[in-house]
């Protein structure tokens, strides 16, 4: 009988699971190998494992649960489509749950950009929402380059890997990034911004540099996967003035600073920039598929059904998702995420003095990142990082890796984390790094 031997005694509970995973699932598959849990039942901050233990979730779903798991106004949301008969798959058309997710919506958005305003619902995932934006901006300007950024990560779609730092390409320019700790200019700080700033507009402006106009350029207020770079507030200034200067579009990718994660509700608004276009997904389907762009209406010259998809009208992660949007507007839960996260910070920063395999501290609001280095050489320690989300696992407390080489331990807890569970995951990171170092 299929299964039958997972059920013996001396089978712990979920390995027979785990084991047809690896057997049956491909080859691609990552969060399962860095974390051979069997999830079966989550509230808030904690993951119970089939096999009874409980986890801190500081990985949220990479950064979709803004609320954390299971939270009660979410289940309430989806109660509530359920069990009014209302059609659930609708490809686009007009339902009362959309309407009601687009106006909540546009009551948080930039109010510039909410003023004059148009929305495309994508397929389900971020990346789906990033080839929109790009064909978006393509399709307006009659323009087929692109501008981006090293260290990006937008996706895993083929428009979208054009424009991350990872991968070859030759329809996007990649400009550098500023950040103080690994500075591409080896200066840091605001002379590194500033010098990044004037290596865009010289490309822009040189006719022999090679770089004919774009037809848009795409950022991260805070790139995640990269490493936790928060973008300096007057350097993204900057690019909005170039960009404006010269007509072209500005897309900037949300999905995962969106919703109150960096300490206010859209990671653009630090800097008071308005885009001109918005990518957004993750949170804002309050843990369900959901993804869509937001842009000037100017830049509205679709015809019909130039970019469709089959689920672009998920009315459960709509009615989630505006539940989830709600309820961090009326609580206030930017800026707790913004307090919060600057006490995290400080506290991960004290690590530093005693353990010099932490090169850096750095993140904005509940997006936070501890690179950890060779001492001797100063270079990326991914072996580190892997052993101390190892030793974190062993410990109850679930972290990821990105960054330089994935030598940065990243920090993606739910904006509904409390004081004493902050407590709980920095003793548990503290406690995980001296361990890693034994091992």
């Amino acid at each position: 009988m299929p299964g039958a031997a997972d059920q013996g005694a001396s089978t712990a509970p979920g390995e027979g699971i785990l084991r047809r995973q690896a057997q049956r699932e491909s080859a691609v598959r990552t969060y399962a190998r860095s974390l051979p849990i069997v999830p079966v039942r989550a509230r808030g901050l904690t993951i119970e494992g089939a096999d009874g233990r409980r986890y801190l979730d500081c990985l949220s779903g990479a950064g979709t649960l803004a609320l954390g798991h299971n939270h009660p106004v979410v289940l309430e949301a989806i109660r509530g489509v359920l069990d009014s008969g209302a059609p659930l798959h609708v490809l686009d058309l007009a339902t009362p749950v959309k309407d009601a997710f687009t106006t909540e919506l546009f009551t948080n958005l930039p109010a510039e950009l909410a003023a004059d305003a148009r929305i495309q619902f994508c397929g389900p995932a971020g990346t789906d929402a990033v080839e929109a934006a790009l064909k978006l901006v393509r399709t307006a300007t009659g323009r087929s380059g692109l501008l981006a950024f090293t260290g990006a990560y937008h996706g895993m779609t083929a428009g979208a890997l054009d424009v991350s730092g990872g991968a070859p390409d030759v329809r996007a320019t990649r400009l550098p990034y500023p950040q103080d700790y690994r500075c591409p200019f080896g200066v840091g700080g605001r002379a590194g911004a500033e010098l990044s700033a004037r290596w865009t507009e010289s490309l822009l402006d040189d006719p022999k540099s090679g770089v004919a106009a774009p037809a848009g350029m795409i950022v991260e207020p805070v790139q995640g996967e990269g490493g936790v770079h928060p973008s300096p507030d007057a350097w993204l200034r900057r690019m909005r003035e170039i960009t404006a200067a010269r007509g072209i579009p500005l897309i900037a990718d949300e999905v995962q600073t969106g919703v109150g994660r960096t300490g206010a509700f859209w990671g653009v608004d630090h800097a008071g920039v308005v885009p001109d276009v918005m990518v957004l997904s993750k949170a804002i389907g309050g843990s369900l598929p959901l993804a869509v762009i937001v842009y000037r209406a100017e830049l509205d010259r679709w015809a019909p059904g130039a970019h469709a998809g089959t689920f672009r009208g998920n009315q459960l992660a709509m009615a989630a998702g505006t539940a989830t949007l709600a309820y961090v507007r009326e609580n206030g839960l930017a800026a707790r995420a913004e307090s919060l996260g600057a006490r995290m910070l400080a506290s991960l920063r004290g690590l530093i003095p005693a353990h010099p395999c932490v090169g850096d501290v750095r993140g904005r609001g509940l997006m936070l990142g501890v690179e950890l280095i060779d001492p001797d050489t100063g270079e990326a320690a991914p072996a580190l990082a892997v052993a101390v989300r190892q030793a974190c696992l062993d410990r109850g407390l679930i972290v990821e890796v990105g960054g330089r080489h994935s030598g940065v331990v990243r920090l993606l807890p739910p904006l509904t984390l409390t004081d004493e569970q902050a407590a709980a995951v920095l003793d548990r990171l503290a406690d995980a790094i001296p361990a890693a170092l034994r091992r």
